[in-house]
């Protein structure tokens, strides 16, 4: 289990490693071309349950913190549909991985 980490290590979210690995990719991507926008997640029954909402911009401190050292491989249609729902009006959320149905191999992604 991973952890997300934003703004001075005030909000985490513990994440499985391969989510983790993907939603590092997209938020990337998308803080590369300039585009901020909002990532939300449903808080653990332990911390009260609900929905937080954080705003990412390109000023943002963010860190991606894994569990394991061994990097998880790319399912290249898991980016392809969190990209797109990154790009929605509701923000970026995550969604179940759907089953890899391009025939390239999957990439492990450092960083």
């Amino acid at each position: 289990m991973g952890r997300f980490i934003y703004g001075n290590q005030r909000t985490k979210i513990d994440i499985d490693d391969r989510a983790l690995v993907h939603l590092q990719h997209v938020i990337g991507n998308k803080l590369r071309r300039g585009e901020s926008f909002y990532f939300s997640w449903k808080e653990d029954v332990s911390v009260g349950g609900g929905r937080r909402t954080i705003w990412i911009h390109q000023n943002a401190d963010l860190e991606f913190q894994y569990h394991g050292s061994r990097v998880a491989p790319i399912n290249r249609d898991w980016l392809e549909a969190l990209n797109t729902v990154a790009s929605s009006t509701t923000g970026l959320y995550l969604i179940p991985e759907p089953a890899q149905t391009s025939r390239r191999e999957p990439q492990p992604l450092l960083g």
